[in-house]
């Protein structure tokens, strides 16, 4: 099974950027988890990240054309303000799981809409590094590690 794990603008700052919101540790620690846990899982995994929409966009059409199983995405500001990703995601017609650091549902009202998950299977937030895990667990779960 292969996962592409796709973060949006700013998650490269995590550790930097309010880290009583986003946590301590930083991006490069982890993409180290995500490995790991892919590791454990008996997955491929793909990481990418960008503070770009259309390059988001992008990675999701090119996913189709390289076969991935499932993505697990972090959308991050783009989560209330891009129909372009969830076009994207709808397009593909890849298994998705949305993911956030922090719980997106007790913060500013603004933050409490997703458009992606309009197309997500499932929504993870508030849960921090270990979300990423449960995201790449249920897919597993739903769709095998073929």
């Amino acid at each position: 099974m292969k996962i592409l794990v796709i973060n949006g603008p700013n998650i490269n700052m995590v550790g930097i950027r309010e880290p009583d919101i986003y946590g301590k540790q930083d991006f490069q620690a982890l993409q180290d988890s995500i490995r790991q846990w892919a590791e454990e899982l008996g997955v491929e995994v793909e990481l990418y990240q960008s503070n770009h929409e259309g390059d988001l966009v992008d990675a999701i059409q090119k996913a189709y054309f390289d076969q991935i199983d499932g993505i697990v995405i972090n959308p991050a500001a783009y989560t209330h303000t891009s129909v372009a990703i969830l076009d994207a995601l709808k397009s593909v017609s890849i298994p998705t799981v949305e993911v956030h650091l922090s719980d997106i549902y007790s913060r500013d009202k603004f933050r409490q809409f997703s458009y992606t998950s309009l197309a997500a299977e499932k929504t993870i937030a508030g849960e921090g590094f270990d979300g990423y895990r449960h995201a790449m667990e249920y897919l597993i779960e739903q769709y095998g590690n073929a």
